[in-house]
């Protein structure tokens, strides 16, 4: 462990956490929206105090054309609207996956719909694509002068695409080529999350011959996106819950039609490895994410890695440099955190850069 991640380490778990935990009485979901706001709010001279603080990248590496200047990125869902998209550099992260965005502004799911295990270090969430539309984002990221290949914010950023609650899975590729069209011109890839178990329907969209249509059809269109730089790359999204045949065939889909790589996992339908204290709420719907899914998201980055040479994003249960530095010697390219960021703070972030470097690719 690096001096900075251990200094950041002490100062979040005896000082941030608790503060945080307690704001709001205790409602994880205000708490985020408020550190969100708070992230969001920063101003230049503070993000630049908070970047000497938590230091930066240090490994960086080119996936599916794009420099990133460090392994470690912000994985979906903590920042769904491009709210706080100028931070995320100065906390130390090499990227950031802004959404899940529908192409529709939606509520998402009834509240409570966020649930901290803490015993367990984990998330139970069904938060179902919360937010305020592609249109929204792609007007915030224009305002900020995001665009593509030009580090704005000064790191790549990816964008995560869903299909809209009311959209019927029989329309959901008109549905995410409109989310596509507005919102390739800001991104550095396009992330297409088939796997999220909390809008219905969804995770069908990873069987053959429904992934085939909809990878080939945003493949197309992105095709048709005149930039210097070419077609936008867009990756695929996975579920942990797979089996390996369905697996192999996600697999063979992505790489046959037009995929630059896949991202492994998302968030897991399975409820094993909860500490006693946190049984309690197994029966919550949603998915989990967090330390209980560490091993089977690790085991899934190793099979694909061991089955194409596309590259691999691994997320999901990444709770320590150790966790990131495995998932990274399974074949993962880059790695991201969310439930891990939440319950350590970006001492896991410098962590995970001090272990990486001078890691070259």
């Amino acid at each position: 462990m690096s001096l900075r991640s251990a200094v950041l380490d002490v100062g979040y778990a005896s000082v941030v956490r608790p503060a945080l935990f307690r704001a709001h009485g205790g409602d994880p979901e205000l708490i985020h929206e408020s550190l969100i706001g708070f992230l969001g709010g920063l101003g230049p001279a503070a993000r630049s105090a908070l970047r000497l603080v938590s230091g930066g990248p240090t490994s960086p590496v080119t996936v599916a054309g794009v420099r990133f200047p460090g392994r470690v990125g912000v994985a979906a869902g903590l920042d769904k609207d491009a709210r706080a998209v100028e931070a995320w550099s100065a906390l130390g992260f090499g990227f950031a996956e802004l959404g899940t965005v529908t192409a529709l502004a939606q509520p998402g799911n009834d509240r409570p719909r966020l649930y901290r295990l803490k015993s367990s270090q984990a998330i139970i969430n069904r938060m179902g694509f919360n937010n305020a539309g592609a249109k929204a984002m792609a007007d915030r990221l224009y305002s900020l002068g995001v665009r593509r290949g030009e580090l704005t914010c000064g790191i790549p950023l990816g964008i995560s695409l869903g299909k809209s609650k009311v959209t019927p899975v029989a329309d959901a590729v008109p549905d995410y080529v409109a989310s596509l069209r507005m919102l390739a011109p800001y991104a550095d890839y396009i992330a297409i999350n088939v796997s999220s178990p909390n809008t219905p329907g969804l995770r069908t969209l990873q069987e053959g011959d429904l992934l085939r249509d909809l990878l080939t059809s945003l493949t197309r269109e992105a095709s048709q996106i005149v930039h210097p730089l070419g077609p936008v790359p867009i990756f695929v999204k996975i579920a942990p819950d797979l089996s390996d045949a369905q697996l192999d065939e996600v697999i063979g889909v992505v790489t046959d039609h037009g995929g630059r790589g896949i991202i492994a996992t998302n968030t897991t339908l399975a409820r094993d490895g909860l500490a006693p204290a946190d049984r309690h709420l197994a029966d919550q719907a949603g998915g989990l994410s967090g330390a209980p899914l560490t091993a089977r998201a690790l085991q899934v980055v190793t099979r694909i890695a061991a089955s194409t040479t596309l590259p691999v994003i691994g997320v999901g249960g990444i709770m320590s440099p150790d966790d990131a530095t495995r998932m990274i010697d399974a074949g993962a390219r880059l790695v991201q955190v969310y439930t891990g960021f939440i319950y350590s703070g970006n001492g896991l972030v410098a962590g995970i850069n001090a272990r990486q470097l001078g890691r070259t690719t």
